[in-house]
């Protein structure tokens, strides 16, 4: 039974900027780029547009409407639609995997807090080996990551003490136009430099001799990582929507925003980077260790411009990984409060304290605590392997065969109709996605990302 005394967002505005925020991260303006840049650029874009429409909105849609139909957290949802057979694994799993990505994403999260205090100060000066020096020393440091990412949980904390639509929906409506104000500010700086035009047909010109399955691949497990798909977040923030929310212009609208955000963060990067004559294919380095040089670079002759993109530049980072690090915390909190029967600041407060253990043990793990690694490897990549490389894919997966195989297709219908009064012509072909074409996308992505199968 839903629960009647669940707040709703307040508006369709609310609606789409705190789904959209929760979908908009660091997926999008870190990873998105640098996998473009590895997999081909415009090509890429491509293949990943037709992903999104194949896997992410279908998936998305799901998540919808599991989280609206039963007005409750993550976990309670799928126990209630499974009637307490072993499909409510499912529901515990979302909260589980987000949960362990709130506590490492928050590392990640001030490293951007570290990197605009370090723009200020004017410190991301020097040659390519200098600032990876500089990065080094900080990811490696026993008090400053661990510092920034327990500042980054509280900001976090202290939105959603104040709740769903004084605090997320709020925040949201303020963040985001403010995430767009920055890009684009940024965009226009970087396509007005010398050269910038080869980085912009590199994004925007498809060689279609770059497409190979890896390309599909990538961007198959690029659309999942994108849109949050199978952490919980959007099923949580389904539980907030209305009645009268349709799901589907919905889902189009916020795979529209993320999409756009993420184009235009290539548009970012890629003209200054080719402007200076840097590889597009940095990989994950990129906005740590390669941005700072190439800001240095292509704004040598106006170093005060280049002062205000290189910290609009990180403040842009923080306010991608504080929308997302917003939803990632409500997961557990709205699982905390419902399952332990106490009151939101207190659930807050404990998914707060224990993420920043977490996050301390990830961070630590990376400097000279040996003992928190395994077989070589840092607790934060093992937190990052397990989390983005298992669970997601396999709870997406999971998600559509209860979706598309076990639930009613009546009750699916009636919540993709918003019980009638909605056409819903697309319903069958969303259905066919959700039973055949997604599971067996996710599960390729899955056997791709263990190294079971391979394109090379």
């Amino acid at each position: 039974m839903a629960n009647l005394e669940r707040v709703n967002f307040g508006s369709k505005l609310g609606v789409i900027l705190a789904t959209a925020g929760s979908a908009v991260g660091l997926g999008n303006v870190w990873r998105f780029p640098y996998m473009a840049g590895e997999h081909g650029g415009a090509a890429f874009i491509l293949v990943y547009l037709f992903c999104i429409c194949l896997l992410g909105m279908p998936c998305m849609i799901s998540e919808f409407i599991i989280g609206r139909h039963s007005a409750s957290n993550t976990a309670r949802a799928y126990r209630q639609l499974s009637n307490g057979t072993p499909w409510m694994v499912i529901g515990y799993l979302g909260v589980l995997t987000g949960f362990l990505i709130t506590g490492y994403y928050a590392v990640v999260a001030g490293w951007c807090f570290q990197y605009i205090f370090a723009s200020l100060l004017g410190h991301l000066h020097g040659t390519p080996s200098q600032l990876a020096d500089y990065f080094t020393a900080f990811e490696t440091d026993p008090f400053k990551p661990v510092f920034w990412m327990a500042a980054f949980l509280l900001v976090t904390h202290y939105v959603i003490i104040h709740g769903v639509q004084n605090g997320i929906e709020r925040a949201s409506k303020t963040l985001m136009p403010a995430l767009f104000l920055l890009l684009l500010v940024i965009v226009v700086a970087a396509c007005c430099l010398p050269g910038a035009e080869r980085g912009i047909a590199f994004l925007l010109k498809p060689d279609f001799s770059q497409l190979s399955g890896k390309v599909f691949m990538g961007a198959l497990g690029q659309s999942f990582y994108s849109l949050s798909i199978g952490m919980g977040c959007l099923c949580t923030y389904a539980s907030y929507f209305s009645k009268q929310t349709n799901l589907t212009r919905s889902a189009v609208q916020i795979s529209l925003i993320d999409t756009l955000v993420a184009i235009l963060a290539g548009l970012m990067i890629f003209p200054a980077a080719f402007s200076v004559g840097i590889n597009p294919d940095s990989g994950p380095s990129l906005v740590f260790i390669t941005l700072p040089n190439v800001f240095q670079q292509a704004f040598a002759s106006m170093p005060l411009i280049g002062y205000v993109v290189a910290l609009a530049f990180y403040a842009l980072l923080a306010l991608a990984a504080l929308t997302s690090l917003i939803s990632l915390h409500e997961v557990s909190t709205a699982f905390v409060q419902e399952e332990f029967h106490t009151t939101r600041k207190r659930g807050a407060t404990f998914v707060t304290v224990v993420c920043i253990l977490i996050g301390c043990l990830c961070s630590l793990s990376l400097g000279k605590w040996n003992f928190l690694q395994i077989g070589g490897k840092s607790l934060f990549d093992i937190f990052d392997f397990v989390t983005g490389q298992i669970l997601l894919p396999f709870g997406g997966f999971l998600t559509c065969l209860f979706i598309g195989w076990y639930m009613p297709h009546k009750l699916v219908r009636d919540e993709f109709t918003n019980w009638g009064t909605l056409r819903g012509k697309l319903f069958h072909t969303y259905l066919f996605c959700i039973k055949f074409v997604c599971p067996i996308a996710i599960l390729m992505i899955f056997l791709y990302q263990l190294g079971f199968i391979s394109f090379e």
